[in-house]
């Protein structure tokens, strides 16, 4: 199976629109969104039925017996994130609390322990035989990697016999954007003409890269800034970077998103130019 990674550097520039009409034209049997912190590709694929969910586990977190605590304040006095609070009785704020342990350490009569937390929720939706990952990180949490690998592990678990496989990344070039590029075959960089768009392509290009994989660029909204455009296109020739093509700033297109569709689900100038860019891209696949 192979994986087609979407990624924009920022956020804004148009990637999921670009997932969804993909997953449409390639009749994809299996696709994820990684983008943990703030999914939203469920939105447009109308999956329809409730998904299959799987509680996720982060960064354990103390717990406070209040049966055994005699109020010595020590966890409280030690914890450098201020995260133990007195209100009847002594408690821990699970969204201060970094689970390092050191109010266990210091308890004289063992009423802190570690316990695993919910960190987020899994989700796996089934339909026609086709497999979407997806999954919400809790706020707060700060594993939003370990929770993009789990989102990938279930899609190659559960669609083995699939030829092509679509991935929506996260904007940035942070931890669940490393693990969405872990193991991909291909990786599309979807660009902004704007000064911070460039900014942001150039440091998703290096970070690709570093990990040695292959990539291709396209832009999105080209005709909002016609110079911008034409010195991405100069950076890619000149990069020695395939470029698969440029989609317009399409007013239907924000009217279809908004409908609950793909851009290639309606008769719309974005719509036939991200068309040709997946052509380019299946090519070059």
């Amino acid at each position: 199976m192979k994986q087609l990674l979407v990624l924009s550097g920022k956020g804004g520039t148009g990637k999921t629109t670009f997932v969804s009409a993909f997953i449409k034209l390639a009749d994809a049997g299996a696709y994820a969104d990684c983008d943990v912190d703030a999914p939203n590709l469920h939105l447009l694929m109308g999956q329809g039925t409730p998904p299959e969910e799987t509680d996720y586990f982060g960064m354990p977190k103390a717990v406070i017996d209040s049966k055994l605590c005699i109020g010595c304040n020590k966890c409280r006095v030690f914890c450098k994130f201020d995260a133990i609070v007195v209100q009847d009785g002594y408690k821990v704020d699970d969204f201060a609390c970094e689970g390092c342990g050191v109010c266990v350490a210091v308890c004289p009569v063992g009423a802190v322990k570690m316990q695993p937390a919910v960190a987020g929720k899994l989700k796996l939706y089934r339909k026609y035989h086709k497999i979407f990952s997806t999954a919400q990180l809790k706020m707060g949490s700060g594993t939003s990697g370990k929770l993009v690998t789990e989102v990938k592990k279930a899609m190659n678990t559960k669609a083995q016999r699939v030829d092509l496989a679509i991935l929506d990344g996260s904007p940035g070039i942070g931890c669940p954007v490393i693990a969405s590029l872990s193991g991909v075959d291909f990786v599309l960089i979807v660009a902004e003409p704007s000064i911070s768009g460039i900014s942001d392509m150039k440091r998703i290009i290096q970070t690709a890269k570093i990990m040695q994989i292959p990539l291709a660029v396209a832009i999105n909204k080209y005709d909002t800034n016609l110079e911008k455009s034409e010195e991405i296109e100069t950076f890619c020739r000149e990069e020695k970077l395939p470029f698969v093509g440029a989609v317009p700033f399409d007013n239907m297109a924000v009217e279809a998103i908004n409908s609950g569709n793909t851009i290639v689900d309606i008769d719309c100038p974005s719509g036939k130019a991200v068309q040709t860019v997946y052509e380019n891209l299946i090519k070059i696949l």
